[in-house]
This record gives structure tokens, sequence and C-alpha cells, in this order.
């Protein structure tokens, strides 16, 4: 089996699983309780908190909460910083922060949304234009989950601030984080993180904010999480992140520049004929999303899982939402018939460059066969 959808979710480290293993098994205490357990749990936590922040920030002015998962962080984004005037976002965001901007639009918080290039990265004038002194809150995803596109969030973020110094700024950085080497700056207020995206499980996620930012908890009980997440944290999957962040970020650039030969060889490889590239050169190497007009891409995804090949059609969350075409894929004017034929391919450090050639022959092989059926 050749596993080519980790947009979705990677394969947990086996060994970041057996090391964090006795916080199942022995260690499995509630790190709010006082005996001495608890506590050294808790302190234990404190240090992993500023193990994954030093990452891409430091602890002086930037701060991390656990959540669930990086939908949770993103909720708690936008329901905590977009809480008046008005939201802006863009139409290339996850549906996390997409469904939650229209969430706000229900309770009364006007919501603009800005335009994407043709490649899904974010059309920026278009952005600064609908920001005002009203706007609240800013959110840019930092890589686009569906086209791979690379948002400059760091300019971005700057030229926000230039704008309006007062709206907070956020970024969904799940299809970043471990994987696009970058440092936070002064003009970073919100960010999101995910674990099972580079190695951790699932149920494990982050949501990293400027210290001296004050918003409401989005989960309310027992005062967890310096009060702001409620609920007794997730310390296996908590590890389990930490000891998958550090491996994935002391070989970052290596794996960048490998994951890169993997994705120029599926584009190298497939059939020019059968498949139209979508996603940009300059976008992430982890996403290569493409198109083959004609076929539907969850006709071409079945057949590829028969033949041993597991691919994706795009966000795996939207997929639930059961819609025939991509909202994303058609905002950057892709037209209807090879948006019906989108796959998108995610890679990772633990795939070879063997894997990505027989991928690329599945591909060619099954697109073809449906077009000369069709013909």
């Amino acid at each position: 089996m050749i596993y080519l959808d980790n947009a979705a979710t990677s394969r947990p480290d086996a060994e970041c699983l057996k090391t964090a293993e006795k916080y199942l098994l022995s260690e499995f205490y509630n790190p709010s309780a006082l005996y001495a357990g608890g506590y050294n749990l808790h302190l234990e936590l404190k240090q992993v908190r500023r193990n994954i922040l030093s990452l891409i920030a430091d602890d002086v002015n930037f701060s991390l909460v656990f959540t669930s998962c990086g939908t949770e962080a993103d909720n708690q984004a936008l329901f905590g910083g977009g809480r008046r005037g008005n939201v802006v976002t863009t139409l290339g965001e996850h549906s996390a922060v997409f469904s939650a901007a229209n969430e706000l639009k229900q309770r009364g918080i006007e919501v603009r949304f800005a335009n994407l290039n043709c490649d899904g990265s974010v059309n920026a004038e278009h952005l600064l234009s609908l920001i005002d002194d009203k706007t609240s809150l800013v959110s840019v995803i930092h890589v686009n989950n569906e086209t791979g596109a690379i948002n400059d969030i760091i300019k971005i973020a700057e030229k926000v601030k230039q704008k309006n110094k007062y709206a907070l700024f956020h970024s969904d950085g799940v299809q970043a984080f471990g994987k696009i080497p970058f440092r936070f700056t002064k003009n970073f207020d919100l960010y999101s993180v995910s674990a099972h995206k580079l190695g951790g499980i699932k149920g494990c996620g982050a949501l990293i904010k400027r210290k001296n930012l004050v918003i409401k908890p989005y989960i309310f009980g027992g005062g967890q999480e310096a009060g702001l997440r409620s609920g007794t944290e997730n310390v296996f999957g908590i590890k389990c992140f930490e000891l998958a962040a550090l491996k994935r970020y002391k070989s970052i650039e290596e794996n960048y520049n490998f994951v890169s030969k993997l994705n120029f060889e599926l584009r190298a490889s497939l059939d020019k004929s059968l498949f139209t590239i979508l996603s940009p050169e300059n976008g992430s190497p982890y996403i290569l999303t493409v198109a083959a007009a004609g076929v539907r891409g969850e006709t071409i995804l079945h057949e590829a899982d028969d033949a041993g090949l597991i691919i994706g059609t795009g966000s795996a969350c939207s997929s639930n939402e059961k819609k025939r075409y991509s909202r994303v894929i058609l905002a950057c004017g892709i037209d209807e018939s090879s948006a019906d034929g989108v796959l998108r391919i995610s890679f990772s450090p633990e795939n070879t460059l063997e894997e990505v050639k027989t991928a690329a022959e599945i591909l060619n092989r099954i697109v073809k066969n449906r077009r000369d059926i069709m013909a």
C-alpha cells in the first residue's frame, strides 16, 4: 500500500509513540491533581509548552494553549478574537475557519472574504482593501490545504498592522507547522497547529497566542490551560505531539528538500495529456493538486485505492460537506469540469521515489482507461 494522503493525516511516529507510552500506562495521572505524580506532570507540561513553542516563536512574547485539534484552535481564535466590528478572512480557508466565520455572521458580526489568486493564495491587495478601523480580526491560512499555495503571512501580517494596529492577526498553520521553515514576528497574535499532520496522534492541537493578548475561553469548566481551555489535558497526545514536532524540526530543511524531489518526480511523471497541475511550483512541496478534466476525482480515488494507492480529492474535512465541487478550487477560477476531477496527493518524508513513480503509473493508467471508455 502506498499512502499519499498525508495532508489529511500522517502515520503516527512509532518511536514517539513508544517513548510516550508511559503516559498511558504508568504516569497516567491528572496534571491538575495536587499529589506528587499529578504535580510532576503539571511541571512537565510547562516544559512541553516551551519546547513546542521554541520551534517557531519565543516564550517571552508568546504562549501556547493545548486543544483537542487544529479545528478547535481555529474556532477559539475566531470566536475569541472576532467579537466586534468586522472580521476579514479569505475564500481559501480550511472549513474550520470558513465555517466559524459564517457562524460569526449568524451572530451579527460582519465577515468579509478576500478573493484568491488562481493558485489558491490570497489576493493580498483585495484582503487589505477589506480592512478598516472596525476590523477586529484578520485570519489568513499559512498553507492552502487544497492547493499547497503558501501565503506570505509575515508580510501580510505586517501590512495588516500598518492598516489597523488594533486588528488581531491569526493564521491557520496546520499544513505549515513542521514542514515550512519560518519564525514568528511581532505582528502575529494567534496561530493554530495540529499534531497528527506531522507524526503525532489525532486528538491534540494547539493555539499559539501573543502573551499579553486577552481572549475569552472557548471551552469552560475546570480552568485548565490557564483558564483558556478547560478539560483534563491529554498528556499522552501532548507528549507525542512534542516528540514528533521536535523530531520533524530537527531535519525540517532536509525533509523539505527531499519532499520537493518527490513532488517534482510526480509532476514530471504524470501524463500532461491527462492531468493539469493546479498547485504552484513555489507552493508547499508537501501538497500536489492535479485535475483530470472529464473524469470524477472520486472515481479515480476508489480505483487507485483498489490498486494499492491512497490519495485524496481535496480537504478530508470538506469531503464531509457532500458538495460535488470544492469551494476553494472554484474560488481559484477552475471550471466545474476540471474541479470535478481534482485529486490531492500529499507527501511525507517517509515516502520514497519508487512509491511516487508507481503512483504516477497507477494514476496515468486509471485516467487513460477512463478516457478510452468515454471516447
